[in-house]
């Protein structure tokens, strides 16, 4: 697949990974809709970058708790893209504590953001991709969906929940010619990790991750562009993380 022309919505690509993403796609010729709760100076920006190289891009609000919200903000897009041709649900956030800690709404919350609103984004979105020879949905988990931290039990549980969730979508719409993967990043600098200690980042760099550096919200996004271009990966889960999860000790 090719990006030039091609229409994509983007679920919190406002900020951090997500506006990565749309930039990327926007760089290489995607007409894009980027969505966040409410617009603000960090979307502004975004749509600023793509109207300077040229591209197009709009900002469309809903919360992704919100399944009505979805709806709306999945049928606007077509609209004022002229259709769908990728999907991608980026939009999450950080859900720290252990199972005693967590309380019962917030552990509904954390599946409502990230696993619930990729069902409703894809079963709202499918009908507009069908009507393509071509499309793909691109999801976003994290290594901690693939291998076990403390103190994120349900951060851990929704994201593999997403990788597995890419699996069985991705052999649901093989027929349809339309790829379902997914990018599971590692400590990424971003909002996400703003309330790490100096303390924590050196014994990241030292011990966690064997290439002694955090990554970039570039290197996921050209992830996704592969996965979004591609035309032979499907139900696939890359992490991008410095190695992180491969090693056994430490």
């Amino acid at each position: 697949m090719e990006l030039k022309n091609k229409r994509a919505l983007i679920t919190g690509g406002t900020k951090g990974i997500g506006a990565a993403i749309a930039l990327d796609f926007a760089r290489h010729g995607a007409n894009v809709v980027i969505n966040g709760r409410s617009e603000d100076d960090a979307s502004r920006d975004v749509l600023s970058e793509i109207e300077a190289m040229g591209g197009y891009g709009r900002f469309i609000a809903a919360d992704m708790e919100d399944p009505s919200q979805i709806e709306t903000l999945v049928e606007q897009s077509a609209a004022a893209l002229g259709g769908l041709d990728v999907l991608v649900h980026n939009a999450g956030g950080p859900a720290p504590g252990r199972i005693d800690e967590i309380a019962p709404e917030d552990w509904m919350r954390a599946f409502d953001v990230h696993v619930h609103a990729a069902y409703h984004l894809c079963r709202f979105g499918l009908p507009h991709l069908r009507r393509n020879p071509e499309g793909a949905v691109l999801l976003v988990s994290s290594s901690a969906g693939i291998r076990g931290c403390p103190g994120a039990v349900v951060y851990g549980t929704v994201k593999g929940a997403i990788a597995q969730f890419t699996r069985m979508l991705a052999r649901d719409l093989a027929d349809d010619n339309i790829r379902v993967n997914c990018v599971a990043p590692g400590i990424i600098r971003t909002r996400f990790h703003e309330r790490m200690t100096p303390e924590q980042q050196k014994h990241n760099l030292a011990n966690r991750i064997p290439l002694h550096r955090e990554g970039k919200i570039e290197d996921v996004a050209q992830v996704v562009n592969l996965l979004a271009t591609n035309e032979f990966m499907t139900g696939e889960t890359v992490v991008v993380d410095g190695g992180m999860t491969m090693q056994i000790v430490r």
